[in-house]
């Protein structure tokens, strides 16, 4: 059996872990190289230096962790529970917060900064379009936006800082997400 070639997404995942481990000063070829089974070398035939390959893990994220999961709830009819989905998807991948606390923390990088702030502008905007969908008006439907945003951050950053305070365990996590839900849409 032949192996696999190596592909640019393997150097751009194993550089989102090294994001979700130690932040983008973490991404060094030398230590990424044994993690995709590949020498040093072997990088150079995919990427032009450690910047394109930050460049294309943050597009990778992009893909992954917001076209990917906005595509992957669309079939759900109901605006109620596409947001619960939604809420499920973000706020049970520990890693990909992992990812987000890390990004946010190097938003001023100019390889960061500017898919940062489109997946930011994406999600922000996917998810005031369930809000009105919801019922409510376009300020309110964007403000509950803002809000929910804001507590996904803070969820993984609260996670980081003391995990006492987030939820443990599936049946702790389906509880806060009701209760979530419960606030985000009340009237």
């Amino acid at each position: 059996m032949a192996a696999r070639k190596l592909q640019p997404d393997d150097w751009a995942q194993a550089a989102l872990d090294a994001i979700a481990e130690g932040g983008v000063g973490a991404v060094a070829v030398e230590a990424l190289a044994p993690k995709v089974g590949a020498s040093k070398g072997s990088f150079y035939w995919h990427f032009s230096d450690r910047g394109a390959l930050i460049q294309a893990a943050v597009e990778l994220w992009e893909r992954t962790r917001t076209e990917s999961v906005i595509a992957d709830i669309a079939e759900v009819t109901d605006a109620r529970e596409r947001l619960r989905r939604l809420f499920t998807t973000a706020f049970t991948n520990p890693r990909g917060g992992r990812i987000e606390t890390a990004l946010s923390a190097c938003a001023d990088d100019p390889r960061v900064s500017p898919v940062l702030q489109r997946v930011t502008e994406r999600r922000l905007s996917y998810v005031t379009g369930i809000y009105e969908e919801l019922g409510f008006d376009a300020e309110s439907a964007r403000r509950r936006a803002a809000i929910t945003y804001s507590v996904y951050l803070g969820f993984f950053s609260l996670r980081e800082a003391s995990s006492r305070w987030t939820p443990q365990g599936e049946k702790e996590l389906d509880a806060f997400m009701d209760e979530l839900l419960e606030i985000l849409i009340a009237s």
